[in-house]
Order: structure tokens, then C-alpha cells, then sequence
């Protein structure tokens, strides 16, 4: 492996000089181009953390998820890679597996890590544990939900309005019989979708039925129970509002199972775009929420912070979601 002294040979300057190019400082324009020749011809890779001690920066910064397989997790980290990594930072991703022990766990290992910035999809609303992280002034950017206690930059959807929009248009195609499937009640987001059905059915004058309204877990197997417990009921929903991922698509699995075709048996509306609600029939109809720009935004936002600009905050930010209707969703007009 090579040295930095191979890099100061090859290149015929001080090792001073080489430190210094890495570190960041200002050098002769001639000195920095066969710095930067040796370096490429040497394969040369230069310490993070040896380089963070002189510098307090690692370029690294930590990203914890609930869990890795999620899909918008990772279109979330596509987003925050796209601009990091042209900036040469690393990035160490962690999974909290839905846990909270996990996930103070995690966030205490990226402590460690030394890293220079977290972003932080928190497994629930009501439990965040982040101290001896704020005591020690790294910048952490929420995305998707906020925390309570904490004053934090975050990165979020408008979700009432998202689920408003595709109740509305549940409603405006006739149905008056609608259920939906939220998250834990503990969840900042499960809540905005919760309000968001509430206040179209009441904008509506459309009865609002306990019996309709279930909560599920955002895990693999979330929403399976809650959408056999919609369909046993002895009067079902016509249409059933589904509030991520993972419970859209075991409502799927649950209609396929009992043989009934969705958007004529039961109609379905989903949160969350992915390419495998287009390849049903009918596709499903979603709310979209902007993974890949949320996670971009809290990129952007958690390097603002920490270059030490402390302007607007803490800084909420607010993207759009967008509704695809597709025949999911019965006409009953």
C-alpha cells in the first residue's frame, strides 16, 4: 500500500506539502497537478480518520433507516449519495431494524465513528435518544418524521394533504364506505396521514366509522391482519386507503389470496411509488411521495449545517407528494 511519503517522492515535494494537499489548504497550482498525478498513479488512498484528528472532519457522514430493505429508504439514500459523493464523503449506512434499542445503538456507533453529520429516518416519534450526539455538536437531519423533544432540521412530506387528495378522489368517484390502514399511532407521519382521511370524509359529510379505521405496523408483514380484519367485517369497505409500502402491497397479497380483483371487488389506493404497483392490473393508484428529493434536500441541508451555517433553524422543509389515479379504484357513479 502506498505511503504518503511515496506520494511526496513521486511527485518530488515535501511531505508537508502532500499533507497539506490533502488537507485541504491552498498549494502551488504546478505542486497540486503532480500531486494529484502521483496520487492516481499510486493508487493512493489517504486515512479519514488519521486525516479527521488534524482536521475534526472525516468526511463521513452516517445515515440510520429503520430498515434496509424498504424501498423508500433506499431511494431516500440514492438521493442523499447523488450529492455527497461527488464531494468525495463516505457514507455509513445503519439499520435500526424497527427497533429503538437498535436504534440508539446505531446512533451511538456513528458517535464513535466520528463522523461529521447524520441523517435519521427515526423508527418512532415519541423515542429519540440523541444527547451526547447534540452535546457533542454533530448536525443531524430528520427525514420523514419529526421527534419529540428535539429541535432538529428535517426533511418531510405534506402528508395530510397527500392522504387528502387521494380520499378525495376516492370520494369523487362515489364511494362513501372507506377504510384506511395507518401507521402506529406513535408515528409523526401515520398521524399527518390519519388527519388527512379525517378532514376530507368531514369536508364531505361522510360518516366517519371506527370500525374503518385501523392501525399496522410499518414492517414486512404490516397491514395483513388489518385488511382481513376490513374484509370480515359484516359491512366491508367499498375502498380501502392504504398508508405505505409495506401494507399496500400485502393488501395486495391478502385481495389475490381471497380472489377478489382489485378496482371491481374492492377498490385500492396506496402510498408510496414503486415500478411494482405499475405491473399489476390495473396498476395501483399511490400518493408519490419525492424520495430521491428528500433525501437530496437533507443532504444539501445537513452540509449547509456543517460548514457551521446555523441560518433558519431549525429548517422544516416541505415537498409535495403527487397522486397517480389509476383504475385501483372503482367508479361508483
Amino acid at each position: 500500500m502506498s505511503t504518503i511519503k511515496d506520494v511526496a517522492k513521486l511527485a518530488n515535494v515535501s511531505i508537508g506539502t502532500v499533507s497539506r494537499f490533502i488537507n485541504g489548504y491552498k498549494i502551488k497550482q504546478e505542486n497540486s497537478l503532480r500531486i494529484e498525478e502521483a496520487i492516481e498513479q499510486l493508487n493512493f488512498k489517504s486515512n479519514p480518520m488519521a486525516r479527521g484528528l488534524r482536521t475534526n472532519k472525516t468526511l463521513t457522514i452516517g445515515v440510520l433507516i429503520p430498515r434496509i430493505t424498504d424501498v423508500f429508504c433506499t431511494q431516500v439514500i440514492e438521493g442523499i449519495e447523488e450529492i455527497l459523493n461527488p464531494l468525495n464523503y463516505g457514507i455509513v449506512i445503519c439499520s435500526a431494524n424497527d427497533n429503538l434499542e437498535q436504534q440508539t445503538e446505531k446512533l451511538s456507533y456513528l458517535r464513535e465513528k466520528f463522523v461529521d453529520g447524520i441523517i435519521v429516518m427515526p423508527v418512532t416519534s415519541s423515542e429519540f435518544e440523541a444527547d451526547e450526539i447534540v452535546n457533542r455538536g454533530i448536525p443531524i437531519v430528520l427525514v420523514d418524521r419529526l421527534v419529540k423533544g428535539y429541535e432538529f432540521d428535517a426533511v418531510i412530506c405534506d402528508n395530510v394533504n397527500g392522504a387528502y387528495s387521494a380520499v378525495e378522489m376516492i370520494i369523487n368517484k362515489g364511494h362513501r364506505k372507506i377504510a384506511v390502514i395507518g401507521g402506529p399511532e406513535e408515528i409523526f407521519t401515520a398521524q399527518e396521514r390519519l388527519t388527512g382521511y379525517l378532514r376530507a370524509l368531514n369536508d364531505y359529510n361522510i360518516e366517519v366509522k371506527e370500525e374503518y379505521i385501523l392501525h399496522s405496523p410499518y414492517t414486512k408483514n404490516g397491514g395483513i391482519q388489518a385488511i382481513n380484519q376490513l374484509l370480515d367485517l359484516e359491512d366491508p369497505p367499498t375502498a380501502i386507503f392504504t398508508t405505505n409500502y409495506p401494507i399496500t402491497v400485502n393488501s395486495m397479497k391478502v385481495l389475490m389470496e381471497r380472489n377478489l380483483v382489485m378496482g371491481e371487488a374492492i377498490s385500492l389506493c396506496g402510498y408510496d411509488q414503486t415500478e411494482l404497483f405499475q405491473m399489476f392490473n390495473p396498476p395501483v393508484s399511490v400518493v408519490v411521495q419525492p424520495s430521491r428529493e428528500i433525501g437530496i434536500h437533507a443532504a444539501e441541508i445537513l452540509l449547509k449545517r456543517m460548514s457551521d451555517d446555523q441560518s433558519r433553524f431549525p429548517h422544516i422543509q416541505r415537498l409535495k407528494t403527487q397522486l397517480i389515479e389509476t383504475e385501483s379504484v372503482k367508479s361508483m357513479i
